[in-house]
């Protein structure tokens, strides 16, 4: 996926309470900005998500659980 640089201007205290979401997630507020924008686009159908493939680590020696 390529990526576009955007100019964005945007009012300081939305600015910082994304910085504090962006601190608590561990992202950049560039991140933050884009995950949240991403989010919403796929909530209201206008992206189609895009899935991640994820893998469980699993420790063959513990206790099976049902």
């Amino acid at each position: 996926m390529s990526k576009k640089a955007f100019p964005l201007r945007i009012n300081a205290d939305v600015l910082a309470a994304m910085q504090r979401w962006a601190d608590d997630d561990l992202r950049s507020v560039n991140a933050q900005i884009e995950y949240v924008l991403r989010d919403t686009l796929v909530k209201h159908g206008r992206v189609k998500l895009v899935q991640k493939v994820t893998t469980e680590v699993v420790d063959a020696n513990a206790p099976k659980t049902n």
